[in-house]
C-alpha cells in the first residue's frame, strides 16, 4: 500500500530534489504541502506523482536538457565514452557504464537527450 503524503524530507527524496529547494518551492507556490499537528511540512502523495510527471519518478528534475543524436560511442571493458552532437558545431562526450549504453541501445545517429544535473550528465532515449 502507498502512502498518502510525504514528510518534507521524503518528498524531497522521491522528486530528487534538496530538502531546501523543497522549501523553496513551498515558498513559491511551486509545490502544494500541508502541515500537520506540529507545523511540520507534509506533501500529498498525489503532488510527489505530479510533480514527477507519471506516477512512477521516471521524470528526472533537471534544468537542462540538451536534446541531440548520437555520433560515436566507444566501448571499453565496463565503460563506455558516448559523443552527443548537441547543435552543430557542439558536441557532448560523456562517459558512462558500458551497461547503461547496452540498456539504452545507444547507436551512431539515435536521437537521444542529456539531462545536466549538477555535476553529472545523464542520458535519455
Amino acid at each position: 500500500m502507498s502512502k498518502a503524503e510525504y514528510t518534507a524530507k521524503e518528498a524531497a527524496a522521491a522528486l530528487g530534489i534538496s530538502l531546501d529547494t523543497l522549501r523553496r518551492w513551498d515558498k513559491a507556490g511551486r509545490i502544494q504541502v500541508a502541515r500537520d499537528g506540529r507545523n511540520r511540512r507534509v506533501v500529498p502523495a498525489t503532488e510527489v506523482d505530479r510533480l514527477r510527471g507519471d506516477g512512477q519518478g521516471s521524470q528526472i528534475s533537471a534544468r537542462n536538457r540538451l536534446h541531440g543524436v548520437v555520433t560515436e560511442v566507444k566501448r571499453d571493458g565496463l565503460m563506455a565514452q558516448v559523443e552527443i552532437v548537441v547543435n552543430e558545431p557542439v558536441r557532448l562526450t560523456a562517459l558512462v557504464t558500458r551497461d547503461a549504453v547496452d540498456e539504452l541501445g545507444l547507436k551512431p545517429g539515435m536521437a537521444t537527450t542529456a539531462l545536466v544535473k549538477s555535476t553529472n550528465v545523464l542520458i535519455q532515449s
